[in-house]
């Protein structure tokens, strides 16, 4: 049995259609900023999740004016109000299609004011995504001898802005935060990429997934050794997403567990077991396996963000959102709401919810 969730078709601005993209990875970006207050009854106190990020934290679905109203971290928000009897405030401070360098210096360090609140009690960020996407389509579009430096800029500038944006945050948020999160990547188009590039290396073509998935390696195990480093959660978006929820290759593991970081495991070692020793059991997100006979389709037809339910919420050229509402889930069973491993920014939702601290 596959479950797929319908997605919603939004018309664009034909003058505004690349915006944000970040499937068109040499766009241009755009803000979407939301904030969302989870309002749990019988309590007036508040406290802030404060996220920085390009288009996966900021919900983004293909419009350039609105957004998923529960994209990951609004899900987390309600998994908190929900430990915490509290109000939960979440500030999205998003531009999608920016790279690293641009969430660090225009969202992070310019908007540090939003993590800076004393009711503040977690702040998580994700970047490095569009580094990736904007080098995967200057490799597909060359020709003649391939070059492959705009992988290792991708890689390097993804490596530089992590650490700092750490080292920022560490110094600048309310001494009341009690969480730190940084969520690594998954690859979106995982399968579209199994095809041969058109530049060569000695006359031969190269296989694109097979050039790319080292490096997505390398990004996601400095996201992870940083965070130890720093004094942060990572989330594994990668094993989460691309991993089934259960044993495909008899190894006596889930592959989305086997697929995690190890804390200690050296760089090299976490790239050979994700390319080479673990690779049979990566999947592409947009039919991730729950079981071996049901399936989730956690990518939008875009091939790159996150699919979700529960409506949207206006974020881009007209602004975004302020609001709040009363949370869908009110208790988790386990942990878990009904529908967290069914769509994309459900599981990395719940995902961050692991890490969240029993008090605020």
């Amino acid at each position: 049995m596959t479950i797929r969730f319908a997605r919603k078709s939004i018309a664009l601005f034909s003058s505004l259609a690349v915006l944000g993209m970040a499937s068109q990875a040499m766009a241009s970006t755009l803000n979407q900023n939301v904030s969302w207050t989870i309002d749990r009854a019988g309590t007036t106190t508040k406290y802030r999740v404060a996220a920085y990020g390009d288009s996966i934290y900021a919900g983004y679905n293909g419009s350039t004016l609105s957004a998923a109203k529960y994209q990951a971290t609004t899900i987390d928000s309600e998994y908190l109000a929900a430990k915490w009897n509290a109000d939960i405030e979440n500030i999205r401070r998003c531009k999608s299609g920016a790279v690293a360098s641009d969430i660090y210096n225009n969202k992070i360090v310019a908007e540090r004011s939003y993590m800076q609140a004393t009711s503040t009690r977690v702040v998580t960020f994700e970047m490095c995504g569009n580094d990736g996407l904007q080098a995967r389509s200057n490799l597909k579009g060359q020709s003649g001898t391939c070059n492959f430096g705009v992988l290792d800029t991708a890689l390097n500038n993804c490596t530089t802005y992590q650490s700092a944006a750490m080292a920022y945050i560490n110094a600048n948020a309310s001494a009341n935060v009690k969480l730190k999160v940084i969520a690594n990547l998954y690859y979106p188009g995982y399968n579209a990429d199994n095809v041969l590039s058109t530049c060569t290396v000695g006359g031969v073509k190269v296989n694109l997934r097979d050039k790319f998935l080292p490096y997505i390696a390398k990004m996601n195990w400095r996201a992870c050794n940083f965070a130890n480093t720093y004094g942060f959660k990572c989330v594994d978006n990668f094993a989460e997403y691309m991993g089934a929820d259960y044993d495909s290759n008899g190894d006596g593991l889930v592959d989305s567990e086997a697929l995690k970081y190890v804390q200690g495991e050296s760089e090299a070692a976490y790239v050979t077991r994700i390319t080479v020793t673990l690779k049979s059991t990566i999947r592409d997100a947009n039919t991730h396996f729950a079981t071996s006979s049901t399936s989730y389709d956690y990518i939008q037809s875009d091939d790159t963000h996150p699919t979700y339910t529960g409506g949207t919420v206006t974020a881009g050229l007209f602004g975004g959102t302020t609001g709040s509402g009363a949370a869908r889930y009110t208790s988790f069973t386990g942990g878990k709401n009904p529908i967290w491993n069914q769509l994309g920014h459900e599981r990395m939702g719940w995902a961050l919810s692991t890490w969240n601290p029993t008090a605020p």
